[in-house]
């Protein structure tokens, strides 16, 4: 059986057949696969009326240490966002009470956010939607081919400098 990455790379290697166009078979597969992934876990989103952003934020927040509250920097660190884009989303979290943000005791130009307990509720409804989501995306795959493509984009990912900081 072939997918349409085979296609792919046996039409360049007709038009161009003296080019190496196997980079093509991973990352054509790894875009495509982002499409799929992210219509998905759009819909799984969207069932619990949030969008991928917020469910980052809430997600972030409860598996934080209790109290479950963090800074807007420590958000943005975990979002790899811009400040801006986690002010919008902390904006709109805070205006639909999932989120609070209060001034910092030990530092009056902080300020701490923390999940309300409707954003620790509605988190707690989305997380295993979300689980249950991507087993399915991932049921085509054996316990040891999930270990095996996780390795080897771990490995991928830190040697493009993506490693933990």
């Amino acid at each position: 059986m072939a997918d349409h990455v085979d296609h792919v790379l046996d039409q360049w290697a007709e038009r161009r057949p003296d080019l190496d166009v196997s980079p093509m078979a991973v990352i054509g597969r790894l875009q495509r696969l982002s499409l799929l992934i992210t219509a998905e876990l759009r819909r799984t989103f969207s069932a619990h009326d949030l969008d991928s952003a917020s469910f980052d934020v809430l997600a972030t927040l409860r598996r934080s240490d209790p109290p479950h509250r963090l800074t807007p920097v420590e958000l943005m660190r975990s979002a790899m966002v811009t400040s801006g884009a986690i002010t919008q989303r902390l904006d709109r979290l805070e205006a639909r009470g999932l989120v609070t943000r209060t001034p910092s005791e030990s530092d009056g130009r902080s300020v701490h956010v923390s999940l309300t307990d409707e954003g620790r509720s509605l988190i707690d409804r989305a997380l295993p939607d979300h689980i249950a989501t991507e087993n399915r995306l991932l049921a085509a795959l054996g316990t040891t081919q999930r270990d095996d493509i996780a390795d080897a984009l771990r490995d991928l990912l830190e040697s493009l400098g993506d490693t933990r900081k």
